[in-house]
C-alpha cells in the first residue's frame, strides 16, 4: 500500500503537475495573445474608420465648395439653385438635405422642407463661418422633424471677401453607421467631439465604461475622436485549444515518463541481477570456506593410496585405471583450490610486482602450450617498469587461465596475441584470439558461477579470475564476436608507493 502511494505521488509529481502547469501557462498565454490580437485588429479597424470618415467629410466639403464657386456669379434664381442642390443630393445617399441660406441665415430653398422658413443665424457653426469664411463641420448632432439625426457641414459663398450666402449640407449619421457596419459587423464604434459631446454610435444601447480598455484615434479633417471596443476573446475557443494542448502535452510527458520509467526498471533489474550474482558468489565462497579444507584432507589420503597402488600393480590395464584416478583427483583438487579462492573475501598477501616481468616469466609456458595446440603466439610490451600491487601467483594463474581458454577456443593455426601497455594511471593487459568467439547470450552469463560451455569445465575459472582481479582493485572485461574471436582486457591500477 505504501509503495503504491509512493508510485502515485511520483506519477502525480512527474506527469500531472508539469502537464497542469504547462497547460495553465499555455491557456494564459493563448488568452493574452488573443487579447493582443484583438486589440491590434481593433487598431487597424479604427484606422480604416478614420480614413472613411475623413473621406466622407472631405468629399462633402469639396462638393459644397465647388457648388459655392458656382453660386458666386449667380445665385439670384432660386429655381436654378434648387435644381443644383437636388442634382448633388440625388446622386449621394449620404445627404439628409442640402439648403441654401442668404447672408442673414434665412433658409431660401433646399432639397426638402425640413428647414423651411428657418433662420440659422444663431447656430454656432453659422457664426464660425461668418468669422472664418471657411467650411465648417458642426460638432453637434441635430434631429430633423423626420427623426433623422444629421451632422451639418457648412460652406460660405464668398464674393468680394464678403459672405453673400451659405450652403448647409446635412450628413446622415445612419449612413455613416451603415458604412461602418458593412466594413466590420458587430463592432461597437463611438464618435464624439473634441469636447466629449457624442456624435453617433453604432449601438446606442452600449455605454463606454472607463474601467475597460478602448482603442481611440482622432480624425484629420475635424476634431472628432473615434473610440472602439476590442472584441472580447472567445473563452470557449481558448478553452478548447487549451484542452487539446493538455491532451497533447500529457501524452508527450507520459511517453517520456514511461520511457525513463522503463529505463529505471531495466537498471533496477540489472542492479538486482548483479546483487543476486554477488549473493550467489558469496554463498559459494561461504560454502567453499567451510568445506574446502574438509575435502582436501581425505583427498590427500586418497591420492597417496592411489600412488602406492599404482606402484604395486604394473599391469597396463591397471595403470590406465590409475591414470584416470589421478586425473580426476587432480580435477577435484583444482576445484577445491578455486573454492578456496572464492571463499577468501580479500587477497591476504599483496606485494609490489613488475607486471612486464611477470609476462616475460609466463611467455615460455604460453609458448609451450600454444605449440601443443598448433597456435601462433605473439606478444607486445609497449611500456617498461609497469608496477602493480597484487599477489604474483594469483596474477599468473589469471593470465594462464585466460590464455588456456583462448587456446582451447581456437582451431589449428590460430593466432593468440598478448599486449601489455600503460596509459595514464592504469596498466592494460589484452589477450585476444581469432577463435570461435562467444554468442551474445553466453556472453551475458560468462561470469555466472558454474556456467560453462566446455564439456569438462567447472564454470568457476572466469569467476575466480574476475574475483582475483577485483581484489587487486582492477577490472576484467570480455569482448567477443561469434566466429571472429574474443578479447579479454585486464585493467590494474599503477602502484605509486
Amino acid at each position: 500500500m505504501k509503495n503504491n502511494l509512493k508510485k502515485m505521488s511520483l506519477y502525480f509529481t512527474l506527469v500531472l503537475v508539469p502537464a497542469l502547469l504547462m497547460t495553465l501557462s499555455y491557456g494564459y498565454y493563448s488568452f493574452k495573445k488573443n487579447n493582443e490580437k484583438s486589440i491590434m485588429q481593433t487598431e487597424r479597424d479604427a484606422s480604416i474608420y478614420q480614413r472613411q470618415l475623413d473621406q466622407v467629410i472631405g468629399e462633402t466639403i469639396k462638393s459644397l465648395e465647388v457648388l459655392a464657386i458656382t453660386f458666386e456669379s449667380n445665385f439670384t434664381n432660386v429655381s436654378d439653385v434648387k435644381t443644383a442642390l437636388n442634382t448633388i443630393s440625388g446622386k449621394d445617399p449620404r445627404y439628409g438635405g442640402i439648403y441654401f441660406l442668404d447672408k442673414n441665415g434665412n433658409v431660401i430653398t433646399g432639397t426638402n422642407d425640413y428647414l423651411k422658413q428657418y433662420n440659422l443665424k444663431n447656430q454656432s457653426y453659422i457664426k464660425t463661418v461668418y468669422q472664418t469664411h471657411q467650411s465648417v463641420v458642426s460638432d453637434q448632432v441635430e434631429t430633423l422633424s423626420n427623426n433623422k439625426k444629421v451632422i451639418a457641414i457648412v460652406t460660405p459663398v464668398i464674393k468680394n471677401n464678403v459672405v453673400q450666402a451659405i450652403i448647409v449640407a446635412h450628413i446622415r449619421t445612419d449612413y455613416i453607421v451603415n458604412i461602418i457596419q458593412m466594413l466590420t459587423p458587430n463592432t461597437f464604434v463611438h464618435v464624439e467631439s473634441e469636447q466629449g459631446v457624442p456624435i453617433f454610435s453604432t449601438d446606442d444601447s452600449l455605454m463606454l465604461n472607463p474601467t475597460k480598455h478602448y482603442v481611440s484615434t482622432s480624425l484629420e479633417r475635424v476634431p472628432w475622436k473615434i473610440t472602439l471596443i476590442p472584441k472580447t476573446t472567445k473563452i470557449k475557443s481558448v478553452v478548447i485549444k487549451t484542452f487539446i494542448f493538455f491532451l497533447i502535452i500529457t501524452t508527450i510527458i507520459h511517453v517520456i515518463y514511461l520511457f525513463f520509467h522503463s529505463l529505471s526498471i531495466k537498471r533496477q533489474a540489472e542492479r538486482e541481477k548483479i546483487q543476486n550474482d554477488a549473493q550467489k558468489l558469496e554463498l559459494v565462497g561461504t560454502l567453499a570456506a567451510s568445506t574446502a579444507h574438509e575435502i582436501r584432507n581425505p583427498l590427500t589420503g586418497i591420492k597417496g593410496l592411489v600412488q602406492l597402488l599404482s606402484e604395486k600393480y604394473k599391469d597396463p590395464k591397471d595403470q590406465f585405471y590409475f591414470s584416470v584416478l589421478h586425473k580426476e583427483i587432480n580435477r577435484i583438487n583444482q576445484m577445491v583450490n578455486e573454492f578456496l579462492i572464492l571463499g577468501k573475501p580479500t587477497v591476504q598477501k599483496m606485494e609490489k610486482i613488475d607486471l612486464d616481468q611477470v609476462i616475460n616469466d609466463l611467455n615460455p609456458l604460453i609458448y609451450s602450450e600454444a605449440n601443443l595446440y598448433n597456435v601462433h603466439y605473439s606478444y607486445q610490451i609497449k611500456s617498461e617498469e609497469i608496477t602493480v600491487l597484487a599477489t604474483i601467483d594469483q596474477l599468473k594463474q589469471v593470465v594462464l587461465n585466460i590464455t588456456k581458454n583462448a587456446l582451447e577456443a581456437m582451431p589449428t593455426e590460430g593466432k593468440l596475441l598478448l599486449n601489455l601497455e600503460k596509459k595514464s594511471n592504469h596498466a592494460y593487459v589484452s589477450i585476444s584470439d581469432n577463435g570461435t568467439g562467444i554468442s551474445p547470450e553466453n556472453l551475458k552469463k560468462i561470469f555466472t558461477p558454474f556456467f560453462t560451455s566446455k564439456e569438462n569445465g567447472t564454470g568457476l575459472g572466469l569467476v575466480v579470475c574476475k574475483r582475483i582481479i577485483e581484489s587487486f582493485d582492477g577490472n576484467l572485461s570480455i569482448k567477443s564476436e561469434l566466429n571472429k574471436g574474443t578479447e579479454v582486457l585486464i585493467t590494474l591500477p599503477i602502484y605509486k608507493g
